[in-house]
């Protein structure tokens, strides 16, 4: 995989949706309980208690949004003892959930740092273009509408499953789908690992072409040894909802400017 860092399409207007959506999901992340520590691996159990009963709140699950199968327990975030030991006490659920704002909610939700930040470096790269070629209301609606596609081509997938689906990378992913098709020919500064982290400007069309069919080999369940931890479904029909959205808007897409100097290098750096 490589690492994008920066792409060379400036936009015209400030992506003000953009930086709103970042902003809420790190402001989320700070806010969600037991993930003070989940950078040191130092959460207690009363923190992992008290996050299992937030995601269970908040987060979109398979079951209930295909079947609206809701639990009879939950996990209340309280510690207990029990014969086994000590662990999460469970009891009927405090709270009436909607399934279908479940997948709003879960949008914002994130499993660790790493997760995040991975998510929020693609939205700031990309995200800016996309905004700017569809408006600040049209780009929140098509960012919802694909993270809501992705959120329910999975859900359709594997609709018994009771596990928590978190994060922003299916909306996302519509972003990219998106960018893909506007703005193909469009340069990307890229680190790629190779002994050292060698940059490179590479077409977009690359970049966002090889992280789509990976998505599409990893949703198979080829090529990884944990897939059912990361929602890879989810990914490719968020790609897909974005390129589909974003086809018609093709033909009155300028295109971006033409690069210039060298496609490695310290030499041109000074292009960004």
């Amino acid at each position: 995989m490589v690492i994008p860092v920066h792409d060379v399409n400036p936009a015209q207007r400030t992506p003000w949706v953009t930086y709103a959506l970042l902003a809420a999901n790190i402001v989320v992340f700070l806010l969600t309980p037991g993930m003070a520590g989940s950078v040191t691996g130092g959460s207690s159990l009363a923190e992992l208690c008290h996050l299992q009963a937030f995601l269970d709140h908040y987060a979109a699950v398979p079951r209930e949004l295909i079947h609206h199968q809701m639990p009879r327990l939950v996990p209340t975030g309280d510690v207990g003892v029990g014969a086994r030991g000590a662990g999460c006490v469970v009891g009927p659920p405090p709270y009436d959930k909607s399934p279908e704002l479940s997948v709003l909610t879960a949008m914002f939700l994130h499993g660790s740092w790493l997760h995040l930040l991975g998510n929020m470096l693609f939205l700031w790269i990309f995200g800016n273009n996309i905004e700017d070629r569809l408006g600040h209301i049209r780009f929140l609606l098509f960012y919802a509408v694909c993270g809501y596609a992705a959120a329910y081509v999975f859900a359709l997938a594997d609709s018994s499953s009771a596990g928590p689906l978190i994060g922003a990378s299916g909306a996302i992913a519509g972003v990219l789908g998106a960018y893909l098709v506007l703005y193909p020919k469009a340069r990307v500064w890229v680190l790629v690992p190779f002994l050292i982290f060698l940059p490179l400007r590479l077409p977009a069309w690359l970049v966002l072409g090889s992280w789509f069919a990976l998505q599409a080999v990893y949703s198979s369940g080829e090529g990884v040894s944990e897939a059912g931890t990361v929602a890879y479904l989810a990914h490719v029909a968020g790609f897909v909802a974005g390129m589909l959205i974003a086809w018609p808007l093709r033909p009155g897409t300028p295109p971006p400017p033409e690069p210039r100097g060298v496609l490695f290098g310290r030499r041109a750096r000074p292009g960004w």
